[in-house]
Order: C-alpha cells, then sequence, then structure tokens
C-alpha cells in the first residue's frame, strides 16, 4: 500500500528517527546486559517500535503518557534522552531517577513521562488521573496509556475505562498485543478480542497492525484528535510481537522455550523497521544514502550515551534515604 499524502517528508524521517533511534538503543544495551555491564534486568522492545514511534508522533510536550516495565520506546519516542536513559539503566547518579528507578521504571514528568511501571497494568489508573487533571485545567493535553495484553487481563482496565467513558477524559489506550503474557502465550490466557472489550463501554475502538508504522500512526492520529476535540477516550489494539524474550535473562531460569525460533524468524520478515525503510525508498521518499546516514549518527550518539554511562559515577550510599516518604 502507498504511503499516504497525509504525512509528510518531516513526520516520516521524524517517525523512522524514532523507531531507528530505539531500536539501536535496545540492541546496545542486549549486548550491555550479556557482558554483564548493566546492574539488572532488561525488558526490551525490539520489534515494536512502530507502536510508540506513530503514537508519540501526535504528542505535544505537556500530553502525558504512560507506560509498562518494557518502557524504554515510550520513554524515547517521548523525547526522553538518551544521557539520563543509559544512565539510569546502568544505575549511576546522573541517572533520569537518579539511578533508583532502574530499567523498569524510567520516567521524566518534565517531559510528560510519567513513568514506566514494575506492576502489571501499573500505568492505567494514572493515565486516567492524568487526563482527569487535564480536563479539570483545560491545558488542552492528553494522555496515553501504552499496555500489554496480560495487562488487558486486570480489573483497572474496566475501572478507567468506565470512567473515562462517563467523563468523556482525554485519554488514548493502546494494548500492545505482542502475543505473550511473559511465558505464556495470549492464545492461553486470554479470551475474545482486547479491542472489543472498549465497545461495552461506548468507547470507540478499534484493532491495528502494529508493524505497520503508517497504519499506527493514521488510527493514533484519530484517537488523539477525538481525545483533543473533548470527544473523549479511543481504544486501539496494535497486534505486534517482541522478537527477543520477555526478559534477556530469561534463558537463565525456563528450563525449555516457550516459543519456536521458526515462529520468531516468521515474525522477523515482518520487522516494522525493515518495512519502513523500503517503503521510504522505494516510493522515492529518501535515498538509501540518506537513511544510512540517519542511521549512523545515530549510533554514534548510542555508543556516545553507553560508554559515557560507564563512565558516569554510582550513588553515594547516604543517597539511599533521599526522596523517600515518611
Amino acid at each position: 500500500m502507498p504511503l499516504p499524502s497525509n504525512i509528510s517528508d518531516d513526520e516520516l524521517l521524524s517517525l523512522y528517527r524514532s523507531m531507528l533511534t530505539i531500536r539501536t538503543v535496545e540492541n546496545r544495551l542486549s549486548i550491555d546486559f550479556k557482558a554483564g555491564k548493566l546492574p539488572g534486568p532488561v525488558h526490551l522492545y525490539i520489534g515494536q517500535e512502530a507502536v510508540a514511534s506513530a503514537v508519540c508522533a501526535h504528542l505535544r510536550k505537556n500530553d502525558w503518557i504512560t507506560s509498562t516495565h518494557r518502557g524504554h520506546g515510550h520513554f524515547i519516542a517521548k523525547g526522553g534522552e538518551l544521557g539520563p536513559l543509559f544512565d539510569e539503566i546502568y544505575g549511576r547518579v546522573t541517572g533520569i531517577c537518579g539511578g533508583k528507578g532502574g530499567s523498569m521504571h524510567v520516567a521524566d514528568v518534565s517531559k510528560g513521562i510519567l513513568g514506566a511501571n514494575g506492576i502489571v497494568a501499573g500505568g492505567m489508573a494514572l493515565a486516567a488521573g492524568a487526563a482527569l487533571a487535564a480536563q479539570q485545567q483545560k491545558t488542552g493535553a492528553v494522555a496515553v496509556c501504552f499496555f500489554g495484553d496480560g495487562a488487558a487481563n486486570q480489573g483497572v482496565l474496566a475501572e478507567a475505562l468506565n470512567v473515562s467513558a462517563l467523563w468523556k477524559l482525554p485519554l488514548v489506550f493502546i494494548c500492545e498485543n505482542n502475543g505473550f503474557s511473559e511465558f505464556s502465550h495470549s492464545r492461553d490466557v486470554t479470551s475474545g478480542r482486547i479491542f472489543e472489550r472498549a465497545q461495552a463501554f461506548g468507547v470507540p475502538n478499534e484493532e491495528v497492525e502494529g508493524n505497520d508504522a503508517v497504519a499506527v500512526w493514521n488510527a493514533a492520529a484519530r484517537a488523539v484528535e477525538r481525545a483533543r476535540a473533548g470527544g473523549g477516550p479511543s481504544f486501539i489494539e496494535a497486534k505486534t510481537y517482541r522478537l527477543h524474550g520477555h526478559t534477556e535473562s530469561e534463558s537463565n531460569i525456563l528450563p525449555k522455550p516457550y516459543r519456536s525460533q521458526a515462529e520468531i524468524d516468521e515474525w522477523r520478515t515482518k520487522d516494522p523497521i525493515a518495512s519502513l525503510f523500503r517503503r521510504l525508498v522505494e516510493e522515492g521518499r529518501f535515498t538509501e544514502d540518506r537513511l544510512a546516514t540517519l542511521e549512523k549518527q545515530i549510533s554514534e550518539a548510542v555508543a556516545q550515551a553507553a560508554m559515557a554511562a560507564e563512565q558516569a559515577p554510582w550513588p553515594e550510599p547516604k543517597q539511599a534515604f533521599e526522596n523517600m516518604y515518611a
């Protein structure tokens, strides 16, 4: 399908840059984790980049997002900086959360990033609260809640759908259905079609191909515009796939694989970044050389951020008692 004319070249390049930045960051973190350089586990977003990038392309700085334990992609797509991100994942004092949050809790309130969350479905109520605040304060902001197919089975989803529909909150639900709840296939733990759950609350809903960046971009455009105009919440289920495991350390704790290599290889043929690259080149939007130059720039920036994080100072022990509630 041809690239639609409603997306400009600048918007397409920004979309591709965001996706490629996320992939490059996650590939570097995979390498660093296996090299023993990280103080904790990482849950990588590789394969799902089109969702975060295409949704956040429509968001402003004062818009809010909530994320998941697989949250690096959302952080980057919403404008989070690479240096503080790497420093945080490395556990350094210069991290965006002072090295205390680590991989699963990166946040930057100044950019509307309310945080990744180690609690499954933990961001849903936070996003509803952010949407309510935006509505009450009349800021024109919207809130976006990213969550997985496993989180869709938590009761708080019904609560958030109910209250956001009743009050017409400027809230967009983005279910990233990557087919697995940790190590369990969705077909074994999830009944029905997830996006249809919103129908019971009268919330507009749709299912999109999550590896098609343009399809996600268009669906998100409709949902964000509806929220900004006072039309209330929307629900998008993006069907995608994580090419890496639930966590990079899973081979050390699982007695046997829970999915086949053939399945992974099949999904690699649907790689969202490779797909967008082909469309951009084949339709003459950008040359291979232009995109190769962009890739080089991103690779250099990521490498610099990672190397700087390795050299950054650790927090002092006394700082464990700072930013605490009595």
